[in-house]
């Protein structure tokens, strides 16, 4: 993930679940990572580990000091 903000990311994956999915925000946001990764990648070779906990913290609290 890098140096990425949680914001930017979120917007860009939100982005393509609706390009891609048809998800409207609300079914964006009530997704949950390993869902949105299991239909991403439906042969189970996910392209990277999913978003833990500690990892998701440090994007938010970086995004909101």
């Amino acid at each position: 993930m890098g140096d990425e903000r949680f914001g930017p990311a979120a917007r860009r994956l939100a982005g393509l679940a609706g390009q891609l999915l048809g998800w409207r925000p609300d079914e964006f946001w009530r997704a949950t990572p390993a869902e949105l990764a299991a239909i991403l990648a439906p042969d189970g070779a996910p392209a990277s580990a999913p978003l833990g906990r500690d990892e998701l913290n440090r994007l938010m609290e970086r995004d909101h000091g």
